[in-house]
């Protein structure tokens, strides 16, 4: 039996791929700010999780995650679905917000990740970063930087990692959840299919996957586009 943590289970991504876990015999340690929603995902299946309400904002993440790994009885795969961000450009109270969660408290949680697991001589983390970190935006830069943060930060635990520590950036592009900010939204994927391709990533311990797979075009395009162009868009 295989045991996983998910930062942010209570709705969206990271509840899909809690159902899923515990569907495959995982044990899962499933954390958020809402106890009521971690309550309704635990109820699904009671034996398969275990409910650790907290905010990773504010609480110290590295004392909350080894009471939780102590209470499933190991760690495996550690899952940061956790994310925030908005369509409003500088304003600094939500900037705040935005990097307190994507930028601190992700760090916080990769570097008790990555010790852990390197401490056990094995493991595997994920963390759903998006396709928006590939370039700056000025409709959210604070967002968009967050989130070119964490792939840069992915890409250098990956560097670090030895045999049996994997490191996985899921790179999404419009998904159905309260995170699909913005009008006019294209080839947009439900939560079920995302968590789906994501598990399946997982399984095969890729490096990078996009969500869903013809996002790596448009990945590729804004990689390519020069910047003179990519200023006027």
């Amino acid at each position: 039996m295989k045991r996983a943590i998910i930062i942010g289970a209570s709705s969206g991504i990271g509840k899909e791929l809690a159902l899923i876990l515990a569907n495959k015999n995982y044990t899962v340690g499933i954390t958020g700010r809402k106890a009521q929603k971690l309550l309704e995902v635990k109820n699904t299946n009671p034996s398969r999780f275990i409910v650790k309400p907290f905010d990773c904002t504010t609480e110290n993440n590295s004392e909350k995650l080894t009471d939780l790994v102590n209470e499933i009885g190991g760690l495996d795969l550690l899952i940061m679905s956790s994310g925030t961000g908005d369509d409003v450009a500088l304003d600094y109270s939500q900037d705040q917000k935005t990097i307190q969660l994507n930028v601190l408290a992700f760090t916080e949680i990769m570097n008790w990740a990555f010790n852990f697991f390197k401490d056990q001589g094995h493991g595997h983390i994920t963390a759903i970063s998006s396709v928006a970190g590939l370039r700056g935006s000025k409709y959210a830069p604070s967002y968009f930087a967050s989130k070119a943060f964490q792939i840069n930060y992915l890409e250098s635990l990956r560097k670090l990692a030895k045999n049996n520590i994997y490191i996985t950036d899921v790179r999404p592009g419009y998904v159905d959840t309260a995170m699909a900010l913005g009008d006019n939204l294209f080839w947009v994927a439900s939560k079920e299919k995302a968590a789906k391709q994501i598990y399946r990533s997982i399984e095969k311990k890729r490096d990078v996957v996009y969500i869903t797979k013809r996002w790596r075009l448009i990945a590729w395009a804004l990689k390519l586009v020069p910047y003179w162009i990519y200023k006027w868009l």
